[in-house]
């Protein structure tokens, strides 16, 4: 008897040794998000000479806090999601691919106008927001998937 009770509990525990706590996953998706996207901006300006007029890009100052806001915005609703929804990973996903389009709206309207723009930069600014998006809906969604 005291076999099977220890046999549940090691399973029990090495399950929620299995589990990282979500407020981790969401402080590494913040971090990823970001680094992520400053090895584009530092990647690029290699490639591509950065206009300074062109303020999106003038500095990674900039793109860092351009990329922590959504990705806390993302933590925070995907952490909602997991508490009040059976399926959050597949919401999350529909709607970050929603908002990932709405973002682009302004890249291809608003920006153009902008003086120092150039297509190049604007690609950047494009590849910036593939990576943040990638990363944080990869790191959250993959959170709830089980030990492979």
């Amino acid at each position: 008897m005291s076999t099977i009770a220890s046999s549940l509990s090691t399973r029990a525990e090495s399950r929620s040794v299995k589990q990282t706590p979500f407020a981790l996953v969401g402080a590494g998706t913040v971090l990823a998000s970001v680094a992520a996207n400053t090895l584009v901006y530092f990647v690029g300006g290699a490639l591509v000479t950065y206009d300074p007029e062109f303020l999106p890009l003038s500095n990674a100052s900039g793109e860092i806090i351009m990329t922590v806001v959504p990705a806390i915005l993302g933590v925070l609703l995907y952490a909602a999601l997991r508490r009040f929804t059976r399926y959050p990973a597949r919401i999350f996903t529909i709607l970050s691919a929603v908002v990932f389009v709405i973002t682009l709206i302004p890249v291809f309207t608003y920006i153009p106008s902008v003086p120092g723009w150039t297509a190049a930069q604007a690609a950047i600014l494009v590849t910036m927001h593939i990576v943040a998006a990638g990363v944080i809906v990869r790191t959250l969604t993959l959170s709830d998937s089980p030990a492979r």
